[in-house]
């Protein structure tokens, strides 16, 4: 049992025999842990809370397999289907994104990458004007993109691009099949070749193990992404994943102490299914060593309203942290 961060502090982290040991310890056990995890995202990030939204800026039809996902052509569910969104609309979400109290915002779209030059322009427009009119940092979730698209993004006033790994590399032929994990590799490395902020991350109870969560932490480690965002599964009428739900609460908040311990100078952020699968104990999650959520709602999910999560933070005696341009 880990039981000081000054080890961790020193050592960057713990080990995968290390994360193991993690994996293996009991409900009983998870308070003591806390008190470590806790521990280093107030050493490592303070006491300051990263609260981002999301739009969803392009929705469905997309002809990628995730087996966990509404909005793949594969499958029949009643996510709602669009072409990208006008620019004038992605800005005034940022602009009610700000004035909520967010921190950050995030341009998602659904699909393998971007289809054409004229989709990449119009979302470089509403880049461009979210940081002209808000102090948000400018985020955005596009797909597979080359470098040459990136950079073009970072030049309109890009920050930030999210790109998840979702899994293991073990396990991801058993969640998507039509296109290969090195791909994904190559999103992450080409957008931190370009100079953004990584987010990447993943998501959990889709049937992976706990082996192959360590491998997808160390994964993110090897890749020195600087945020990692973790979903739990909702799962969705429709998809191979129906009416699965496998995740308790403890596993959750256990899975969330895993990646505090393993990158613990990296920023955690909790976002889909947090409200489904942690519900009574989500406040728990700051313990567990995360230091930011999403709130106002996810792609084709509903979140709870913003203003709980911020008097969520507030009752916990942290802070949200202020909106900044970046």
């Amino acid at each position: 049992m880990i039981s000081t961060p000054d080890f961790i502090r020193k050592n960057n982290g713990i080990s995968r025999e290390q994360a193991g040991e993690i994996a293996a310890i009991t409900n009983d056990e998870l308070l003591g842990l806390f008190a470590v995890t806790d521990g280093l995202r107030r050493h490592f990030r303070g006491n300051s809370i990263n609260v981002c939204s999301i739009v969803n800026a392009k929705s469905g039809l997309c002809p990628e397999n995730c087996s966990f996902c509404a909005q793949s052509a594969h499958y029949k569910t009643e996510a709602k289907s669009y072409p990208l969104l006008r620019t004038s609309t992605i800005v005034d979400k940022a602009m009610h994104a700000a004035e909520t109290g967010a921190r950050g915002f995030s341009i998602v779209t659904s699909g393998y990458g971007i289809d054409n030059k004229t989709e990449l322009d119009d979302i470089a427009e509403a880049i461009t004007a979210i940081a002209g009119k808000t102090p948000l940092y400018r985020c955005a979730s596009l797909g597979i993109l080359r470098e040459t698209e990136l950079n073009y993004l970072k030049d309109a006033g890009l920050t930030k691009y999210h790109h998840n790994l979702e899994t293991s590399r073990s396990f991801f032929p058993s969640v998507c099949t039509t296109h290969p994990y090195d791909d994904d590799i190559a999103a992450v490395r080409a957008a931190k070749a370009a100079g953004l902020t990584i987010c990447s991350g993943g998501v959990f109870g889709i049937g992976e193990s706990w082996a192959d969560r360590i491998e997808l932490a160390f994964t993110l480690k090897e890749l020195d992404v600087d945020s990692i965002p973790i979903n739990f599964l909702n799962p969705i009428t429709g998809t191979p994943l129906e009416g699965k739900h496998v995740l308790t609460p403890s596993e959750c908040l256990k899975i969330i102490a895993l990646f505090r311990l393993v990158l613990p100078d990296k920023d955690i952020v909790i976002c889909g299914g947090r409200e489904v699968n942690l519900r009574d104990m989500q406040s728990m999650i700051f313990y567990a060593g995360a230091n930011g959520i999403m709130t106002g709602g996810y792609l084709t999910t509903a979140g709870r309203p913003a203003e709980e999560d911020f008097r969520m933070i507030r009752d916990l005696g942290l802070e949200v942290a202020k909106p900044m341009t970046v």
